[in-house]
């Protein structure tokens, strides 16, 4: 068992620094598959996974995404995604903070994205605070679906719903944006380990024709004209 972090002296946080042990870097490969052929993604998903005795981990999450802008409006914003669990079973689990940076520069060679990444566990007052802090929501949305475990990779298979804005935040109305699933096929890890994404292109081979996941360069689908402040 892993000791929480307010138990881990400065010391041990220096060296965990020092040494990459903490888990900073997100490796990602981005698919999707028709609503007509998910069941034939999930069962193979089933048999190449290692939680093919219990079945995959559902979820139905409410994600948001905050932003604040830096003193240099020509700088791009600081961007915070939240996301909490709309199971009623996991109703008293901590919400979660992310952030996550932007794609890394480097070989063009690359098996997979490679961005920074780093998430803290919250209390469900951190929407509260970030609008204290001057931050805006840019967007909102809800993710239904699956996750497969595979060794150190997580596989999600999400359906994306829009979320009304007429309804109140207890009583969510949503509308269905397409007709497919997202998948994912993601690491977490310490700087210095890009071998996994090695691991990850291997895997996501199994996975065609059925899937086709990689880089996806999700820039280009980001609106560049900045927003009003």
């Amino acid at each position: 068992m892993t000791a929480p972090i307010s138990t881990l002296s400065h010391m041990d946080l220096n060296g965990a620094l020092s040494s990459n042990f903490i888990p900073n870097r997100e490796y990602l490969l981005l698919g999707s598959v028709l609503d007509t052929s998910v069941e034939v993604l999930l069962h193979r998903l089933r048999g190449l996974c290692d939680n093919v005795d219990h079945g995959p981990e559902g979820f139905n999450d409410h994600e948001m995404s905050f932003s604040i802008r830096k003193s240099d409006q020509n700088e791009q914003p600081l961007v915070l995604r939240v996301r909490r669990s709309l199971d009623p079973g996991y109703a008293d689990h901590p919400w979660q903070l992310r952030y996550i940076g932007q794609e890394e520069l480097g070989d063009k060679s690359r098996p997979t994205i490679v961005r920074s990444s780093i998430d803290v566990a919250t209390s469900n007052t951190v929407v509260d605070f970030l609008t204290e802090l001057g931050c805006k929501m840019d967007f909102e949305y809800i993710t239904r679906g699956y996750m497969f475990r595979k060794g150190r990779m997580k596989i999600t298979v999400s359906k994306i719903f829009k979320v009304n804005q007429n309804k109140g935040p207890e009583n969510i109305h949503t509308d269905m944006i397409s007709q497919s699933y997202l998948v994912e096929l993601s690491v977490i890890a310490a700087t210095g380990q890009d071998a996994v994404a090695d691991d990850m292109r291997i895997f996501a081979e199994q996975l065609r024709p059925l899937v086709q996941l990689e880089k996806v360069d999700y820039k280009r689908f980001v609106d560049p004209t900045p927003r009003p402040q």
